[in-house]
């Protein structure tokens, strides 16, 4: 297990934000920070934790999306090949923002069509950029059924593919990582999603980062139990640099 550090973008600002609760016109806040991107990706730079995201959560429609994808790329010349990054990324803009400095990018719903997985799409952006450098995030949210589906747009639209361990050994060939936010918990520091961290630990193969929910350190406990010590966890709203109780010192010794 490692700890995987995030950077949400909404509005030009860096915030923490419900999940579930993102539209084209707003979110309900958590935490809105002030100071910049650049703080935040300066200090994971300076305690030498790698992998993390920076996330755009404005769509390129809105008139905010400039001020987002200019703090976006100020995290992530800050510390260079230490941060992924997505939202709105496609085969056309994804080397600018490799350019800038990110060491992957993170895609989901351009590869979604009709609600399934277009695999011509992604199979472009994965020629796009190389395998190695493309991150799929499959977020999810349970149905009436009981089963996690992939939900795309911010995550307000539901495809009709569900989320198992079949498809991820399926697609893993196109990509270097997945990373999934349990979406009915994102930012609700309610604990986590106990099934998806379960299906997720029966899966054997590339790399996987969990999000949501995660409120004390028993939760990373319990995900690591879980997960069979194979998911890394990312913490946004429950850390103390973004208004929450969790030190970030202390998440990094209970990882170890």
């Amino acid at each position: 297990m490692e700890f995987r550090p995030c950077i949400d973008i909404h509005n030009g600002k860096v915030k923490q934000i419900v999940g579930g609760s993102l539209t084209d016109a707003a979110a309900k806040e958590n935490f809105v920070a002030d100071k910049d991107a650049a703080h935040f990706a300066r200090l994971y730079k300076e305690m030498g934790i790698k992998g993390g995201h920076v996330i755009l959560l404005n769509g390129r429609p809105a008139p905010e999306y400039e001020a987002t994808k200019a703090q976006a790329m100020l995290a992530l010349r800050t510390y260079p090949q230490g941060l992924q990054v997505g939202g709105g990324i496609t085969p056309d803009n994804a080397e600018e923002f490799l350019e800038a400095g990110a060491s992957q990018v993170i895609v989901t719903s351009y590869v979604f069509r009709d609600g399934m997985i277009d695999i011509e799409r992604l199979r472009a952006m994965r020629d796009a950029v190389g395998s190695a450098r493309l991150v799929l995030d499959l977020s999810c949210r349970r149905k009436e059924d009981g089963a996690y589906y992939i939900v795309t747009d911010r995550w307000q639209k539901f495809t009709d593919q569900m989320l198992s361990e079949r498809l991820l050994k399926q697609l893993e060939e196109y990509c270097s990582e997945y990373l999934i936010h349990a979406v009915d918990v994102e930012g609700k520091q309610s604990g986590i999603e106990r099934d998806v961290a379960c299906m997720l630990g029966a899966y054997e193969g590339i790399p996987v980062t969990y999000a949501g929910g995660v409120h004390s350190l028993d939760d990373i406990d319990t995900l690591r139990e879980l997960g069979r010590g194979r998911i890394n966890v990312t913490i946004g709203s429950a850390l103390d640099i973004f208004g929450g109780s969790i030190a970030l010192k202390d998440v990094m010794k209970r990882i170890g």
